[in-house]
């Protein structure tokens, strides 16, 4: 089949789409805050063929770690009943994809909700390709960023904040994925979390950090 099933629910938004190669065949974009776990499965279900494709590709974050274990987990179940290939892409990836046309192709930042207070931010070039890397930012941190674009759903405060800047308040949407730049879709679909684990076990450490 030379369909693909894409699916996003990394944020507060949940999305899925069903390309023939890279047509829109049929989408669903719903911005849900809670309840994807209930929404996922009947908006595949609502699709042509059930959503059914040769390919599935799914967002990794980061993002909600509910939402994007639950995309992951319908992602590779589809693909187990299916017998179906699976890749996925970073989220802020996918966002900055949608931005690119409203920033005149210029570089765009995104600017998304994290944990604690802070914002997942990372610039992109006018080809969709990272200019730095994924990082965890308090907002004062998140204001020095020199890119005049910011896209995500913490574009509008971090324009406001700093007083300069269009702001494209954007939530990643799988029937934007013909804009992804291919080479950033991966077949290791390990998680995107953006920042450390908030608990661990007594004595232990936490990832790169030096044995005592």
């Amino acid at each position: 089949m030379n369909r693909t099933l894409a699916i996003e629910c990394t944020t507060d938004a949940c999305s899925v789409a069903l390309f023939e190669d890279d047509r829109l065949l049929a989408g669903d974009f719903r911005l849900l805050g809670r309840g994807h776990a209930e929404a996922l499965v009947p908006m595949i279900a609502a699709l042509p063929d059930k959503g059914r494709a040769g390919r599935i590709v799914v967002g990794l974050g980061p993002g909600s770690f509910t939402g994007l274990r639950i995309g992951l987990t319908a992602a590779r179940a589809l693909a187990l009943a299916w017998g179906s290939a699976i890749v996925g892409y970073p989220t802020l990836a996918l966002i900055a994809a949608q931005a690119r046309p409203l920033a005149g192709h210029e570089p765009v930042l995104v600017a998304t909700t994290g944990g604690h207070g802070e914002w997942f931010c990372q610039p992109f070039d006018a080809a969709g390709q990272p200019l730095r890397p994924l990082a965890s930012l308090t907002p004062d941190a998140a204001r020095e960023a020199p890119e005049a674009h910011v896209a995500g759903s913490q574009a509008e405060a971090l324009v406001a904040a700093r007083g300069f800047g269009t702001a494209h308040a954007l939530w990643p949407d799988a029937r934007a994925l013909p804009g992804l730049p291919p080479a950033l879709l991966t077949a290791d679909l390990a998680p995107i979390y953006g920042r450390a684990p908030d608990a661990r076990l007594p004595g232990s450490r936490q990832p790169g950090e030096a044995a005592p």
